[in-house]
């Protein structure tokens, strides 16, 4: 995955291994994040062990809209913007912070990312990848439905914001 700036050298120079911190403090720090919520000790250090943390600095990309997908983020540490782009012009759609989760919707529909994410700060993002959920569900069946539903519950809120935010603007253009 390109950073935006081309160099996959320094793409990988940024990819830290799951050790970065010590793995009691980043097990308690996962559980209280929404995507890992309800999975056990053994299932989070099952999967540090697998995944890679992602660094972006101020400014430079973790992916671009329509590029392919095969992973999904959540971010550790920072402040991240998405975008859509209309017209040749990119609009932020909406900011996450530290616990939340991004690129899950390729993991659950197979397209290509739908929009791009821009670190506002730096960030770092554990990576999980389809591979990663494959071996999950084949160790963890009960814990890989588990991060499934939790990836599918986060997605259900973002669209129950969209909806909300439509039918306002749909509202407010047109006569009772």
């Amino acid at each position: 995955m390109s950073n935006g700036t081309g160099n996959l050298a320094d793409d990988t120079m940024r990819r830290a291994t799951s050790q970065t911190r010590p793995t009691s403090e980043r097990i308690r720090l996962l559980q209280s994040m929404a995507a890992f919520g309800g999975l056990n000790e053994a299932t989070l250090e099952y999967l540090l062990g697998l995944t890679h943390v992602v660094q972006r600095r101020k400014g430079e990309y973790f992916y671009h809209e329509g590029e392919p997908a095969q992973s999904m983020f959540v971010l550790e540490s920072g402040k991240v913007a998405m975008y859509k782009r209309w017209e040749g012009r990119d609009y932020r759609i909406h900011s996450l912070e530290r616990g939340e989760s991004f690129g899950q919707v390729a993991l659950i529909d197979l397209g290509p990312r739908n929009t791009s994410t821009l670190a506002l700060t730096g960030s770092s993002a554990i990576e999980l990848t389809s591979r990663h959920l494959h071996d999950l569900y084949r160790k963890f069946p009960d814990q890989y439905l588990v991060l499934y539903m939790n990836m599918a519950r986060d997605v259900c809120r973002r669209l129950r914001v969209a909806d909300q935010r439509a039918f306002e603007a749909r509202m407010q253009d047109s006569d009772p």
